[in-house]
C-alpha cells in the first residue's frame, strides 16, 4: 500500500512535467512563429525599430525653440529658478502650438487655481521623492497661513510664474529686508 500511494504521487508530478515541457515547446514555437523578422538583431531588440522611431514625428522642443518667439520671457526665465524647467512642462508639447515655423494653435495658459495645482506638481511636501535642496517644499495651506495670507490666493498673486522669486525679491528690495545667510 504504501507503494501505491507513492506511484499515485509521482503519476501527478510526471503528469505535471510533462505538460511544462508540452507548453514550454508551444510557447517557444508560437515566439518563433510571431516574432518580427528583425527580433533579436541587436541583441534582445527588434532592429526594425530603429527605422519605426525615426518616423516618430517630434512633438517637444527645448526651451530655445519656445524663446524664438517669446523674448521677454526668455530674459526672465534665464535669470530666475526655473530656467532648468521646460516651458513644456506648464504649457504643452510645442507640435501642438508650431509646426514647420508656423504658428498652429494656442498652448493652454493656466489660470485661478489651475496654476496653484500646477505649481504644487513640483513644490509640495507630499512628494517625499523631491531633493530638498534643489526644490523648495511647500505644503498647503500651512505656507498660506505662514505667510500671513488668505487661502483662497493662488500662487501667481505673490510669485512671478517664470520667475517665482522675482516679485518676492522686489518688494523685500522696496521694503529694505535684507537677506540673512
Amino acid at each position: 500500500m504504501h507503494s501505491e500511494s507513492k506511484t499515485k504521487y509521482y503519476s501527478h508530478l510526471v503528469k505535471l512535467i510533462i505538460a511544462m515541457i508540452v507548453l514550454g515547446v508551444a510557447g517557444f514555437f508560437a515566439r518563433q512563429l510571431f516574432s518580427p523578422e528583425s527580433m533579436g538583431e541587436y541583441g534582445h531588440y527588434r532592429g526594425a525599430d530603429i527605422e519605426d522611431q525615426k518616423n516618430v514625428p517630434v512633438r517637444l522642443q527645448t526651451n530655445e525653440s519656445c524663446f524664438q518667439c517669446h523674448k521677454p520671457v526668455r530674459r526672465i526665465h534665464k535669470k530666475g529658478v526655473h530656467k532648468s524647467v521646460s516651458c513644456e512642462v506648464c504649457h504643452g508639447p510645442y507640435a501642438d502650438h508650431v509646426k514647420d515655423g508656423k504658428k498652429i494653435g494656442m498652448l493652454p495658459v493656466k489660470k485661478g487655481k489651475e496654476i496653484t495645482h500646477l505649481c504644487l506638481r513640483c513644490h509640495n511636501k507630499v512628494i517625499q521623492a523631491r531633493p530638498r535642496t534643489s526644490i523648495k517644499m511647500v505644503g498647503m495651506p500651512e505656507h498660506l497661513q505662514e505667510k500671513k495670507v488668505r487661502i483662497e490666493n493662488t500662487c501667481d498673486q505673490c510669485h512671478m510664474v517664470h520667475d517665482p522669486l522675482l516679485w518676492i525679491n522686489q518688494a523685500k528690495e522696496m521694503i529694505g529686508i535684507k537677506e540673512e545667510m
